[in-house]
């Protein structure tokens, strides 16, 4: 009740505020840390799109277009990356980008204790400045996902003077070379962006300011929509698009997205794995049979989701046919907990704050009991939820990943052994083998295969459980336009305006 009132006060005082050069964005959660180098979170990546210029940006139809590098090109053997970087771009403290900067950049990304984006940059053997607007990354083994990793996270460039004074803390004041320059941050209340004057490109810009709000709540993300509070709102509920799409004040726009939902199961991380769903694969095998995805995605999602169970979507180049989503089947599933000698486990689900979060884990929650599993919620706000799991401090979890263009951005990070988000730790000899060669061919067909093998191996030890992918649905005021969408989800803010 008070996080009702203080959110209705916040949105009363937004609408007094606002004006039309502001952007006052309601995300479903609030972002984690505001550093390239130590975040996770999705939406801490929606803020990233506004404030840090990325070396290679995706275009909507999943190219990769040039951003901070204005070109690239690869050696005869795959085996080094060489980038040319765009003049004249100033970081928003006034610091000059060049070569040497995004040498710091990429060589804290894979070096710095802080940095979560390690295992993205591994195959990196070395960074050579070769002028002072060109730099080669030197690999250990070809690797195909680098194009993908520079358009992410790894690939924004933050200044080396902003780093060198505040180090692993450069989150309480991010300093990158994007758009729209940090202003503030008050943690669960707001963060404020300003638009950044000397940025090298700033005609597609003609926003002010961005205010952030974390609004979990999908219900009061649309009352504050339809207030006037918010110029747009994330993670639309599903039952409230008719809702939308009739009010003449609003609008709609929607993509399918890359993403995914998917329950993280802790393997081997610490005291919380010691219980029969991490200890054997059955009782694993006996929670998916649980499931009917149709019905999840019917319940809480009006059916307009796609049900998956596997990293990459159903019908997408890298999607293996051999594995289609399974039936539910409660008897079979009884008849595993029983073989495994537990016939009613009991295990804490973790999920969001959000409405959309609590009605799926209710739901797996009701159908999981119907095979004997007594499966306790607890909900934990997001960027907390990230920090306990991180530290195995869970037994499975809910969580939603935004996808990425390549699979391996899609499939290593949760379960390959030193996956960046693997909470759980498991960890299989053959399948980080199958991942590694996955990285090395550029040949769609070879990757297939070689995905395909994957999945065997995955889909019967089911580490965590993919449940739908999903569609990406905004409102926005009728006064906002030239919003792109993209299927990664991100806001870029590129061509939008506010009218009177």
């Amino acid at each position: 009740m008070k996080f009702a009132v203080a959110l209705t006060l916040t949105i009363l005082a937004l609408t007094t505020a606002a004006n039309g050069s502001e952007l006052r964005i309601a995300l479903a959660e609030d972002p984690d840390l505001l550093d390239p180098a130590q975040g996770t979170s999705f939406v801490g990546r929606d803020v990233f799109a506004a404030m840090c210029d990325k070396l290679v940006d995706i275009a909507p139809d999943m190219s990769f277009v040039p951003q901070l590098a204005t070109a690239w090109t690869w050696s005869d053997d795959s085996k080094s990356l060489t980038l040319k970087i765009r003049d004249g771009v100033l970081f928003q403290d006034g610091t000059k980008l060049d070569a040497d900067a995004v040498k710091a950049n990429l060589d804290r990304y894979r070096m710095a204790p802080e940095s979560k984006r390690k295992a993205e940059l591994k195959p990196v053997a070395n960074v050579v400045v070769a002028d002072p607007l060109t730099v080669r990354i030197e690999l250990s083994a070809p690797y195909a996902p680098l194009l993908a990793v520079l358009a992410d996270r790894a690939g924004m460039m933050m200044s080396p003077t902003a780093l060198a004074a505040l180090g692993d803390k450069i989150a309480t004041k991010p300093v990158c070379a994007g758009p729209y320059k940090f202003v503030e941050r008050v943690p669960q209340e707001h963060i404020v962006l300003e638009r950044f004057d000397k940025y090298w490109n700033p005609g597609p810009y003609a926003i002010d300011r961005i205010t952030y709000t974390p609004v979990p709540d999908a219900t009061v993300r649309l009352a504050g929509l339809r207030s006037g509070g918010f110029d747009m709102i994330d993670r639309l509920a599903t039952h409230d698009v008719d809702a939308v799409k009739s009010d003449p004040s609003l609008s709609y726009v929607e993509i399918t997205a890359l993403g995914y939902y998917l329950m993280s199961i802790n393997i081997a991380n610490g005291p919380a794995a010691d219980n029969p769903l991490a200890k054997d694969k059955r009782v694993r095998e006996a929670l998916e049979l649980s499931i009917d995805r149709k019905i999840l995605n019917d319940v809480v999602f009006d059916g307009k989701f796609v049900p998956s169970n596997q990293f990459e979507a159903p019908g997408s180049r890298y999607w293996d046919a051999a594995h289609p989503v399974p039936a539910r089947d409660v008897v079979a599933a009884k008849k595993l907990l029983a073989e495994a000698g537990a016939p009613h486990p009991a295990f804490t689900l973790t999920a969001g704050t959000g409405t959309t979060d609590l009605q799926v884990a209710q739901t797996l929650q009701a159908m999981a009991a119907e095979a004997g599993f007594d499966a306790k919620i607890q909900a934990t706000e997001a960027a907390t939820m990230v920090q306990k799991n991180s530290a195995g401090d869970y037994q499975a979890g809910l969580a939603i990943w935004s996808g990425r263009p390549d699979p391996d951005g899609n499939i290593a990070i949760w379960i390959a052994c030193d996956g960046f988000l693997n909470w759980g730790k498991y960890c299989n000899a053959d399948l980080d083998k199958n991942l590694a060669a996955a990285r090395t061919t550029t040949d769609p067909a070879a990757r297939a295969k070689l995905y395909a093998e994957a999945a065997d191996i995955y889909l019967a030890d089911r580490p965590a459980l993919v449940l739908y992918h999903f569609k990406w649905m905004w409102g926005l005021s009728r006064k906002v336009t030239g919003f792109v969408p993209n299927p990664d989800g991100l806001i870029r803010l590129a061509g939008m305006k506010i009218g009177g």
